[in-house]
């Protein structure tokens, strides 16, 4: 059985911390989007989530070399992505599991009660897997998100 995809999410981008102004500057300035406003603040992670046109988002996150959610490496979260949403995040870690594909995860992160599955593809893309409805990445989706911050909710704090 293979994993139900159901959403294209975000792209993320890395870059140089000190490339992050003019990032942000170019992104909305010449190609005209909106930066999502409520983005989580992302303990050692600089950066702009990017809304489209499509409900998708461009994630630009920054940070110099392995950032603080790097698990070794070859498994840094901040390096370039492609992230799809899932209907069930437990039920794809069973399937990777099942499958035998090597992944990684994080919980709590970038928003709470959001786990993220990391795979890498047979040439060695980083993709990111997370449930739907418990991201910013969509505007039609950030009722969740908005909730919890509402709530006082905020993401696990980065570990040592």
């Amino acid at each position: 059985m293979a994993l139900e995809v159901l959403e294209l999410h975000h792209h993320a981008v890395r870059m140089p911390l000190g490339k992050v102004a003019a990032m942000g500057a170019f992104y909305g300035e010449v190609l005209g989007l909106d930066t999502d406003q409520g983005r989580w603040e992302i303990p050692g992670i600089a950066g702009y989530f990017l809304d489209m046109g499509n409900d998708c988002q461009i994630h630009l996150l920054g940070s110099d070399g392995p950032s603080p959610y790097s698990q070794g490496p070859g498994r840094d979260p901040v390096e370039n992505h492609v992230a799809l949403a899932v209907r069930d995040i437990a039920a794809a870690e069973a399937e990777l599991r099942r499958l035998g594909v090597d992944h990684w995860k994080l919980d709590n992160v970038a928003a709470p009660e959001l786990m993220q599955l990391f795979l890498r593809d047979p040439v060695g893309n980083l993709i990111e897997l997370h449930q739907i409805g418990r991201c910013r990445c969509k505007r039609s989706d950030r009722v969740f998100a908005d909730a919890k911050a509402a709530e006082g909710a905020a993401p696990t704090p980065a570990r040592d």
